[in-house]
């Protein structure tokens, strides 16, 4: 039986939100990896890792080897359990809070082209008058793309709520 490494919080005080630098960007992506691969050995599903660092953030991507997939883990609502399972893991070893993003054979992608359809059907209903139009409660990753979309579409938007209950308004500009 294979057993993920070990995370002792480096101190008991409660996770940072300062900017990290480029080697603690390296250093929660090696984190995260690491934790990522142990997951992957339990499941027993093959899996290429590639790490990144792009936008204040490490990125990890879980890609299929020849002849391997990931799918079982690539729904949208399992690779965001996966990512929150991570980010807790990097916290606890780093210290700081962490703003990783993992993607699980393309999910980031997919889930940005549906992202902007659901932006697209919002700005129609816009165009048939309505003052503004809300989209459903989202992370705030996906609402940072939300807004990147609307502004692309020339149209503004503002996030709305608290915690899990937080979404996205848009409106004419």
């Amino acid at each position: 039986m294979t057993s993920t490494p070990e995370f002792a919080p480096v101190d008991s005080a409660p996770a940072e939100r300062v900017p990290a630098t480029a080697e603690q960007l390296e250093q929660e992506g090696d984190v995260a990896a690491d934790f990522i691969e142990g997951l992957l050995d339990i499941a027993d599903i093959d899996g290429d890792l590639d790490l990144d660092v792009r936008g204040g953030r490490a990125y990890v991507s879980v890609e299929a080897p020849e002849g391997g997939s990931v799918a079982l883990i690539a729904e949208p609502d399992t690779v965001q359990a996966l990512q929150e399972l991570t980010r807790i893991a990097v916290q606890t070893r780093t210290g700081r809070f962490s703003r990783l993003i993992l993607d699980v054979g393309g999910s980031r992608d997919t889930r940005q082209r549906q992202l902007a359809t659901l932006v697209d059907r919002a700005i129609d209903r816009l165009k048939e008058g309505a003052t503004q139009a809300s989209l459903p409660a989202m992370s705030s990753y996906e609402r940072k793309l939300v807004h990147d979309i609307v502004s692309d579409r020339g149209f503004v938007s503002e996030s709305y709520g608290e915690g899990a209950d937080r979404h996205t308004v848009i409106k004419r500009g």
